[in-house]
Formats: C-alpha cells, structure tokens, sequence
C-alpha cells in the first residue's frame, strides 16, 4: 500500500496505481499468512491470486521471501519513507527527516496517527500545518472527511459494534488465540481472532500488531476490522481518543465526522426530559 501511495504522489498512471492498492487489498485479505502460500505454492500460488500478474507476484515473492521490496523494473527499488512524506505539499527534506528519525514514522499511515495523537507538536509543527497534513493525507489515503457513509464500506455504527462484541469477547476469553510470528519471539499464543458475518458483511478482527501499536502499548486498544462483501474488501481501525471533543470514545480512524455524528444523535435520543439530570454516555 505504501509504494501505491508513492506511486499516487509522483502522479504515475492511475492505473498502476490502483494495482499495487488491489494486491494490497488482496495479501489482507488471505486467511494464512503470505509467507506460507509462497512456500506451498511459490510465485505461481501468487499468479493464481485476483489482481495478482507477473510483476506484482514477483514484488510479493521478493516481501515474502528475502523482506526486500524489489519490482522487475530495475529503475524502481525500496520506498524511502522520507522521500514518500516528501510527497505531501508543506513537507520538505527537513521536516521529512525529523518525522521519521525522531517519531520512527516509516508510512504515511503512521503519519496520520502521528498528526492526530499530537505526537507531531513534538516537532514544533503547528495546528494549522498539522490541520493541512492531515486533509493531505485524508486525500492520499482515501479516507472520506464527510459525514455521508462511506460508499462501499460498513456503516461506522455496525463498525463500532463489531469492534465492541471483539474487545467484550476477547475479555471474556472467549475467542480462539493466534501465535503471530512478528513481536512474538515466543511464539506465544495472545492475539484473539474473531470472525463474524453481519448486515451482509464478513468481518475479521484483531488487535493491532503494528511496530507502532506495541511501542505506544497500544495492542489492547488499537483494533483492526478487516471487512468483505463478496465484492469489497478493506479495513479500518479503531483506537480510543485521546483529543478533542472524541477523547475517551471509540472512533474509526479516517471516519471520526461520522462516529461524532453518531454519538451526538446517541447523546439526543438518550437524553432525559426537560429537569431531569442528563445519564452520562459512555463508549467502552
């Protein structure tokens, strides 16, 4: 997904574009992990995949097997992350190398996270600029700043409610643990996987097992839906706030006009005749 994004900011071909983002969406949603289809079947497993030719199955073959990104043109290579945050307008070579060196951001997905945390005020960049990167960013990664759904994805109320059922089940015990191989020298079984079909939506859901998740001790917060329909699929986390008028509340990162929306109407149909104490509301 990140070379697709670097891809979008030297505006090459729309078309390749959206391929590398299908061979992303494609590698998401397989139920093994990529490295066991390579050893089963090798880069003609990788063919056999939807959105998956040649080239992209020999860059997948290349991440699975030796972790290095390589492409069959020579004149591509590995995406520097401070040449891909250079690609957003008002982020220079400077302020490329403080983001990355001091807050460790490789993505511009860690970016976004970084620019809502307030992580990046730690750097002496201000609101209106933080503000600036991060409708940038919206617009590079696709995520939809208006209050209407999202077209071609789960509503954010029956997002929030998966998110609840997991965190209340994954408590409870009551789901079945993964051993990941990453940040799990181990091996240990902890990572609880649900999978659930609502509203004509397939759903998969874990905590976030991201190098970021686990430096912030956030991988009993962060959860990541993986979602499909049979004909879209995606994914999105949600993260309890931290600022603003959200802090404290679950919301769906990319997606916080609607979940405010929605908690606001919650907050009304939930509110008490005229002279009675308001009951306070509460997202887990």
């Amino acid at each position: 997904m990140d070379y697709a994004n670097f891809l979008q900011g030297r505006e090459e071909s729309i078309y390749r574009v959206r391929a590398y983002r299908r061979a992303a969406e494609t590698v998401l949603a397989l139920t093994r992990p990529i490295t066991d289809l390579v050893a089963a079947a090798g880069r003609k497993g990788l063919e056999a995949l939807p959105g998956i030719g040649r080239h992209l199955a020999y860059t997948l073959d290349c991440l699975a097997t030796t972790g290095d990104f390589r492409t069959l043109d020579n004149s591509e290579g590995h995406v520097d992350p401070e040449q891909l945050m250079t690609t957003l307008p008002g982020v220079g070579p400077q302020m490329a190398r403080l983001i990355h060196d001091r807050l460790g951001v490789d993505t511009l997905e860690e970016l976004e996270r970084a620019a809502h945390d307030g992580r990046l005020r730690e750097l002496g960049i201000g609101p209106k600029r933080t503000r600036g990167l991060i409708d940038a960013l919206a617009g590079r990664l696709g995520r939809f700043r208006v209050a209407e759904p999202v077209a071609g994805e789960p509503a954010v109320r029956y997002l929030l409610a998966v998110d609840q059922e997991y965190r209340d089940q994954a408590d409870r015990c009551l789901l079945p643990l993964l051993a990941p191989r990453r940040f799990n020298p181990n091996r240990e079984p902890w990572l609880p996987l649900l999978k659930t079909k609502q509203h004509g939506w397939r759903f998969r859901v874990l905590y976030s097992n991201t190098a970021l998740a686990h430096r912030l001790h956030q991988t009993r917060d962060w959860v990541v839906i993986y979602f499909d329909d049979g004909q879209t699929t995606g994914q999105r986390t949600i993260v309890t706030e931290t600022r603003g008028d959200l802090r404290g509340r679950r919301v769906v990162r990319g997606r916080e006009r609607e979940c405010r929306e929605l908690y606001q109407k919650e907050n009304e149909l939930s509110s008490p005749p005229a002279g009675q104490p308001a009951l306070p509301f509460n997202v887990r």
